[in-house]
């Protein structure tokens, strides 16, 4: 009778802790990119050059998510989430200067 290796944790992996400071760490800069999108909005809006609306709306939108995966990471930490709260944040400044 052969018995079948049981899976050994990840040593390389992050841990649940640590995924959540990081989440946490991440509404920090999520509030650093709000303010640099509406920077950048009102900074265009008195400048004149008109930013479109739907990359603004956008824009937003994504910072709302953002601040969703960033809860969902605080209560089932997962590294995809984490990335996606980061990369959502990062979007949102760019998606008003593209406009």
């Amino acid at each position: 009778m052969t018995t079948t290796p049981t899976a050994l944790p990840d040593r390389n992996a992050p841990s649940s802790r640590s995924l959540r400071v990081i989440a946490g760490c991440g509404f920090l800069f999520l509030a650093a990119c709000f303010v640099a999108t509406v920077v950048v909005v009102l900074v265009s809006a008195f400048g004149g050059d008109d930013v479109a609306g739907g990359f603004v709306t956008a824009a937003f939108w994504t910072l709302g998510l953002g601040a969703l995966m960033g809860v969902v990471t605080l209560i089932a930490p997962r590294r995809g989430a984490v990335i996606a709260e980061y990369a959502l944040a990062t979007t949102a400044p760019l998606l008003v200067l593209m406009g």
